[in-house]
């Protein structure tokens, strides 16, 4: 782990809580991978699944559970996307934006740069039909293996980006609070993101009278959001890393000296989250909790990443070396 970063925290009040259903528990089939923290796990066209590990190596993965490593970014790889082209997108925290070729594991960075500053937390990536870009950066300060730093800080660093086909590169909404998840909606009307810090789930409108403008979707949620992807459906699934930590809510509107003398503290006394197995699925028009799964197992949670293929919920994890899914009803 490299040397901690200094923290610059402010006061901040985090949102209010609005208890939603609970969908309880499901049947899980873990399927183990090669190695630590699949972050997210995406579906390409033939039904393999790709992921991406703390080490750096992509992942794809047969409907089976068979594993082939593909590729090594050299960083750490987050979330991701399967192109139109077939090219699986892949925001990498260290590197940037990337391309991959499937067939041959070679890789291309997309993007390195944002406005003459590097990406440090390239988070989540979707892109619509025109085959316009669209992605997320958490925050502007931290990398991954300090996003812990991000949160105590408790400052709006995060950003959604659009990458256009001719590589040019527009910052589209900045002020957000770990920004995270992206989606396109199933009729492409809007950009679905997620806040993680600010636990709540947002439409950047890409048609009609709104274009160009956010409006809230899904706002004082239980827990926090992740990755996020577009069902069969066009229900919304969100991967719930965690329920809020009490003890670190609690501080953000105290004076930020505190924090500076906890993200001092060695790692085994911060504030940890409680690994559980925790998706929900929002419609994406009320924004309405229409299904979900949360429990607890020993042996997988933390879950932030979550998508559909073939009739199962796929989840990935930063906690575990394993993916899980469950059969969908």
């Amino acid at each position: 782990m490299p040397r901690k970063p200094p923290i610059d925290p402010v006061r901040w009040t985090p949102p209010p809580i609005d208890p939603l259903r609970d969908f309880g528990p499901a049947e899980l089939t873990l399927v183990p991978m090669p190695g630590d923290g699949p972050e997210d796990v995406v579906v390409d066209t033939a039904g393999q699944l790709w992921t991406g590990l703390v080490d750096g190596r992509i992942v794809r993965v047969s409907p089976g559970g068979g594993t082939s490593v593909v590729a090594d970014t050299g960083g750490r790889p987050l979330g991701m996307h399967v192109a139109r082209d077939g090219r699986i997108l892949i925001c990498d925290s260290h590197r940037g934006l990337l391309a991959l070729d499937p067939g041959s594991g070679a890789l291309d960075v997309l993007v390195r740069d944002v406005d003459g500053r590097p990406l440090r937390f390239c988070s989540n990536v979707t892109e619509t039909a025109d085959g316009t870009i669209y992605f997320t950066e958490s925050t502007s300060q931290f990398h991954f293996e300090h996003f812990a730093g991000a949160v105590m800080e408790a400052r709006g660093r995060g950003s959604l980006f659009r990458l256009d086909t001719d590589g040019s590169v527009t910052t589209l909404v900045k002020g957000l609070y770990f920004a995270n998840g992206v989606t396109v909606t199933a009729d492409e009307a809007a950009l679905v993101f997620a806040e993680t810090q600010g636990r709540r789930l947002s439409k950047y409108w890409l048609t009609g009278p709104q274009a160009g403008t956010v409006t809230p979707l899904a706002a004082h949620l239980p827990g926090y959001p992740d990755n996020i992807s577009t069902g069969a459906d066009g229900r919304i699934w969100v991967a719930m890393v965690s329920a809020p930590n009490a003890a670190a809510e609690a501080l953000a509107p105290r004076a930020p000296v505190i924090r500076k003398l906890l993200w001092r503290l060695p790692e085994r006394l911060q504030p940890k989250i409680r690994p559980q197995v925790w998706v929900l699925a929002f419609d994406a028009e009320t924004g309405e909790a229409v299904a979900g799964v949360r429990t607890t197992r020993p042996d997988f949670g933390t879950v932030t990443g979550v998508v559909e293929s073939a009739g199962r919920l796929w989840m990935s994890t930063i906690g575990f070396p394993a993916l899980a899914y469950t059969d969908l009803g």
